[in-house]
């Protein structure tokens, strides 16, 4: 696979995090003008923040906790030249599980709905580790 196939789902979950600080940033500022949260308070205790900003924090944050394994992989799979059309496949299958994730986080932050796609995405991780470690270890 090409070095640009390989790694054009990593840009789009590196976009879904920008855009998620930005949504978040434009949230925090709607919650400050309106007198819902005071910046002073705010600056000590994220707990002050109404539901709307809570919810972009927390998708902003699961950012940089199961994903940092799919770069990781990635990473390594590029080193190893181990990345071909199933690795692609499959990281563009974890990338929409994470988007999904993170849209159903910032809307209706439906907990079933949420779970369903974060669990499809650590499945697909998973499986993609899985192969990836089967390739390394028996030189497949």
């Amino acid at each position: 696979m090409t070095v640009q196939a390989i790694l054009l789902p990593v840009f789009a979950l590196v976009l879904l995090a920008f855009l998620l600080l930005f949504e978040l940033g434009r949230r925090r500022g709607a919650a400050m003008k309106s007198d819902e949260t005071r910046l002073a308070g705010a600056a000590l205790d994220e707990n002050v923040w109404p539901p709307g900003p809570t919810q972009c924090a927390n998708a902003f944050r699961n950012q940089f906790e199961v994903p940092v394994l799919f770069y990781v992989l990635v990473a390594f799979a590029m080193f190893t030249r181990k990345a071909d059309l199933l690795f692609v496949v499959l990281s563009w299958i974890f990338v929409v599980s994470r988007y999904v994730h993170a849209g159903v986080h910032i809307t209706s932050n439906y907990v079933r709905h949420r779970f369903l796609a974060y669990a499809l995405g650590v499945f697909v991780l998973i499986v993609m580790w899985i192969v990836f470690a089967v390739q390394i270890l028996f030189a497949v």
